[in-house]
């Protein structure tokens, strides 16, 4: 089997996908792996030291970049086919979306590929430009052979759009993240400590988490939370800053930077109003620490309520206090990351998704709409 990865994308949960998918890949004896990845990847350092065939693209860094580098696009197009076709590949499987895979996806059905898109995102988040992201997503649908997802909200979505697509349903497994053995403890002393990490976008509930703050400090004043990631989250929740016990540090996080506030927190706070899934969770299991989220999209699907994390009731400040208040409880709260640790470890299993991979390209187009593979 021959597998060429595609990932143009610089930053986040794209990279660290493609860096852990070609390791398991690679050890398998089946396999052979290509990449393509862009020049300005975060992990390019890591991927190129898999020893693998990687061809490093030069993308953007930059709105004007990307403006800039547009009519380089279908030389890279023909970059991309041309990689593939030397390889000899049976599948091009996309990692995640990038703005330009709408512009070459087609291109790779055109000269007899097979195309396997990993796809995130089934609708536009709110702030999202829905009508060019239907665009995006449609010319990605129409090219691909069959459709990878990661929950089951997901699949509902490209079912809707895409009937007759097969579509299979895998669980993606945590990442793989240095040190996360070695959390440190945080001090008996200290309150619980709550962090929302990522980028700040409105379907992301931070004016949600402002208003639940302040019925969670009646009862928990000792208790603290970190707001932190791209975006300005005054503007998206006016006042949050002022609340007491409250930091904000506004500003892109490098993989380094969430995996060390992850660390040295005692739960992760996800007041989503929408969701598919998130990137967050797995970080914050894989270091042992659990996730509180509102029952939305995928999210509920990640968390195992009560065991790992706690679902909220539902999407209101109200349940989300309650839900904060539960993990506030210290015997509560270390069987709930007793619970987060195990959960790593069953999902730390990228030979099972490479192994689950593997068997769906094999099998050929039109598997089944769900769990080709495995499933769950």
């Amino acid at each position: 089997m021959r597998i060429l990865l595609w990932y143009w994308g610089r930053r986040g949960a794209g990279a660290q996908i493609t860096q852990a998918l070609a390791a398991a890949l690679a050890r398998r004896p089946d396999v052979e792996v290509a990449l393509s990845i862009s020049a300005q990847c975060e992990l390019r350092d890591g991927i190129e030291a898999l020893g693998l065939p990687v061809d490093a693209v030069r993308t953007y860094s930059s709105l004007a970049g990307f403006a800039a580098r547009l009519p380089a696009v279908p030389l890279l197009a023909r970059r991309l086919r041309r990689q593939a076709l030397e390889v000899q590949a049976d599948a091009v499987v996309s990692t995640m979306t990038h703005l330009w895979t709408p512009l070459v996806a087609p291109g790779l059905k055109r000269a007899g590929l097979r195309y396997v898109p990993m796809v995130h995102d089934a609708e536009p988040h709110p702030g999202d430009p829905a009508s060019l992201w239907e665009w995006r997503l449609g010319r990605e649908l129409d090219a691909a052979a069959e459709a990878i997802v990661f929950s089951d909200s997901v699949a509902a979505g490209l079912r809707r759009r895409r009937p007759a697509l097969p579509l299979h349903r895998l669980t993606l497994p945590a990442p793989v993240v240095p040190g996360a053995d070695a959390r440190p403890a945080r001090p008996p002393a200290d309150g619980p400590h709550f962090v929302h990490l990522g980028r700040l976008l409105p379907y992301k509930g931070i004016d949600l988490l402002r208003d639940a703050w302040p019925l969670l400090r009646r009862d928990h004043p000792d208790a603290t939370l970190l707001v932190a990631g791209e975006g300005d989250p005054e503007a998206l929740a006016p006042g949050i800053g002022a609340l007491p016990g409250v930091t904000l540090r506004p500003g892109w996080l490098s993989e380094a930077d969430l995996v060390g506030l992850l660390a040295a927190a005692d739960a992760a706070v996800l007041p989503y109003r929408e969701a598919s899934q998130s990137g967050v969770v797995p970080v914050a299991l894989a270091l042992g620490v659990p996730a509180i989220v509102t029952p939305v999209g995928g999210l509920a699907e990640q968390v195992r309520d009560g065991l790992d994390g706690l679902v909220a009731r539902a999407v209101s400040a109200e349940a989300l206090a309650a839900a904060m208040a539960e993990a506030c409880d210290a015997a509560r709260l270390a069987a709930l990351a007793a619970g987060a640790r195990e959960s790593a470890h069953r999902l730390a299993d990228w030979k099972g998704l490479a192994a689950r991979l593997v068997s769906i390209l094999a099998s050929g187009a039109g598997g089944t709409s769900r769990g080709a593979a495995g499933g769950r």
